[in-house]
């Protein structure tokens, strides 16, 4: 996978040469570059930002830097060999950032992010680059940073653990919290590692077992509970054909029950009233 990141504040991505995302690039799983905007100014300022049209508080970025940036990786990148360009720009207003879009952006062979300072980018830019390449416009949560860049790191860590031999475990990222498939809508549970007794505290005996069934339910039994406490809405709104007889027992037991009233409007799972919690 080749990412190609255009920034005021080239230092801000040094995270990228750490870690897992730091060895996946000395390895050549990963090309990554990082470009400074001001190198597309050519006033003596380098302004790579003006006041808004229609007036109100704040700066938008401008249209010729990054323009003209753009132009020059992309045709770097097709000299280069790399393939499909995506173009990813970090944005509060974009679509929720989800383990997985995460996988979907891991299935691409070319990343280009676009990471805004002040009140964004010129809108002008998204909208003509929307006609060469598909767009995803993505938010990390629903809060604004000064910039982009910290959406990056975070988008590049989800995406780049994802790719073949990037970690250590191919299975590792399989039970994580929303993988697809049976976690899609859980998060995952407590984990425990030696010693088995910690200031008086031990761990669950069915984790010394050694019955792997036993120990798959216990698990998934722990993904339920957590995400019912920290997380209902996922429990409310997941079909009920995606969990099996014990996960309903289960949630039977935590206080929840299939709702069809409820399905006209999304939500398929209801709080039982009365239950002790």
């Amino acid at each position: 996978m080749r990412l190609d990141v255009v920034t005021i504040f080239p230092e801000y991505l040094e995270p990228l040469n750490v870690s897992l995302v730091g060895k996946a690039r000395a390895r050549g799983q990963l090309q990554v570059g990082v470009h400074d905007l001001r190198n597309w100014t050519y006033d003596r300022h380098n302004t790579v930002d003006d006041t808004p049209y229609g007036g109100g508080p704040g700066m938008v970025m401008k249209t010729e830097p990054w323009g003209d940036a753009l132009d020059e990786i992309l045709a770097d990148g097709y000299e280069a060999g790399a393939r499909g360009p995506v173009l990813v720009v970090p944005t509060p207003s974009g679509r929720p950032f989800t383990q997985e879009l995460a996988v979907e952006l891991s299935e691409q062979p070319w990343l280009v992010f676009t990471p805004a300072r002040y009140e964004g980018i010129d809108r002008r830019v998204i909208d003509e680059y929307a006609t060469r390449m598909p767009v995803y416009e993505v938010s990390i949560g629903d809060y604004v940073l000064a910039g982009g860049e910290a959406a990056v790191l975070v988008v590049t860590e989800a995406v780049a653990r994802l790719l073949p031999g990037v970690l250590g475990n191919a299975e590792s990222h399989r039970d994580d919290s929303f993988a697809p498939g049976a976690m899609a809508n859980l998060l995952e549970g407590p984990v425990h590692t030696k010693p088995p007794v910690w200031r008086g505290r031990g761990i669950p005996e069915v984790l010394l077992s050694g019955h792997h069934g036993k120990i798959a339910r216990w698990r998934r039994d722990e993904a339920l509970r957590r995400t019912t406490a920290h997380r209902p809405d996922l429990i409310e709104r997941t079909a009920p054909a995606a969990f099996d007889k014990k996960d309903r027992e289960m949630l039977s037991i935590l206080g929840w029950a299939p709702d069809p009233e409820g399905e006209r409007s999304g939500r398929f799972w209801r709080r039982v009233e009365d239950v002790e919690q």
